[in-house]
């Protein structure tokens, strides 16, 4: 099923969450939404959900205009945050639950819960049926969500937030079996997150909001490596950014209005009054630090007022450094504000 919002606005007292967004959630596929806390994601899943009416613009599905339909006859599933099981039921029950408000047969509804549970890898577990929620896992508890929300085999999958209750370890896992999960089944997705490296991870398309509007939208690729604006340039990855220009042969000049932006990992350090080979960006700098992160050295290089990061494979030690980027990696946007990432 294709989605398409066009126009939406929606303000809560002087607020205004929504600003005008106009997006195409494709049929088929996962797309992302990301932001800032306050950016209006949460916000759009819930209008396209249905539990929040626009004050203006039109939601569409499949050609037909549902603004006004109830969330019940939109044909969505929405996974919560904190996944909304019923701590009484089991964990068949919660998955029939919604299966039973349809008034589905007994057989129908086994058979449905088993194929759910089949689908999120639930169904090698011994007994998990007859388990309530607080006797599992949080890595299962948020594939019984999934379960539940399958189940009556939406046409929209809406995840809000669906993994941030897990630890890092979990979550790196659960989002490949989320992304496996929405491809087998082929069912349209909207997923809304605030970790950037979980949306670029597994989204078909990612969509950047700030301030209530869509900023930019596209393959994850492509928003990384062309921001078109450098609000997204700087909220997506470890953005270094520099006042000043580039002069002809390469140096930053600190000052002015323009604002270069390049990535922690796109830094070269070399020996003072060394260049590397190649067309480079540079500028003189001293390392003030270094931390271990596990996979990368980042280090820590103060040029002029600003600390600049450079992620290395090598700890670098404290002294003068030329910081070195490659040109065609430097993101230059002349005269404009780029206000501030939360």
């Amino acid at each position: 099923m294709e989605v398409r919002v066009e126009r939406l606005v929606k303000r809560f007292g002087k607020v205004t969450a929504l600003a005008g967004v106009t997006q195409t959630f494709a049929a088929g596929a996962l797309t992302a939404v990301v932001g800032p806390s306050g950016c209006g994601k949460t916000t759009l899943l819930r209008v396209l959900a249905g539990f929040v009416r626009p004050d203006e613009g039109r939601v569409w599905m499949d050609g037909r205009d549902v603004t006004g339909v109830a969330p019940q006859a939109r044909g969505c599933a929405l996974v919560f945050q904190n996944y909304a099981l019923w701590p009484h039921m089991t964990v068949f029950e919660n998955i029939a639950f919604g299966l039973r408000l349809r008034r589905l047969s007994t057989r129908e509804i086994e058979k449905r819960v088993r194929e759910a549970l089949a689908l999120v890898e639930l169904d090698r577990v011994p007994g998990i049926e007859g388990r309530r929620p607080r006797e599992l896992s949080g890595g299962q508890q948020q594939r019984v969500a999934l379960a539940r929300a399958i189940a009556v085999r939406p046409r929209l999958l809406l995840l809000d937030e669906p993994l941030s209750n897990l630890d890092a370890k979990v979550r790196h896992r659960v989002r490949v079996e989320i992304r496996a999960l929405q491809r087998r089944i082929g069912i349209t997705t909207v997923y809304v997150t605030h970790d950037q490296e979980e949306a670029l991870s597994i989204a078909d398309t990612l969509v950047v909001m700030e301030g209530g509007r869509v900023v930019q939208a596209g393959r994850p690729e492509e928003v990384y490596a062309r921001p078109e604006d450098p609000f997204v340039a700087e909220f997506l990855g470890s953005t270094n950014v520099l006042s000043g220009r580039v002069a002809a042969d390469g140096r930053i000049d600190e000052g002015g209005e323009g604002r270069l932006l390049f990535r922690a990992e796109d830094v070269i350090l070399v020996a003072e009054g060394a260049l590397p080979a190649g067309d480079f960006v540079w500028a003189r700098g001293e390392v003030v630090d270094c931390l271990f992160l596990g996979s990368v050295y980042r280090a820590y290089v103060r040029v002029a007022g600003t600390v600049v990061m450079a992620d290395l494979r090598e700890r670098a030690p404290k002294g003068p450094v030329v910081v070195a980027v490659p040109r065609r990696r430097v993101m230059e946007f002349p005269g404009r504000d780029l206000g501030t990432v939360a």
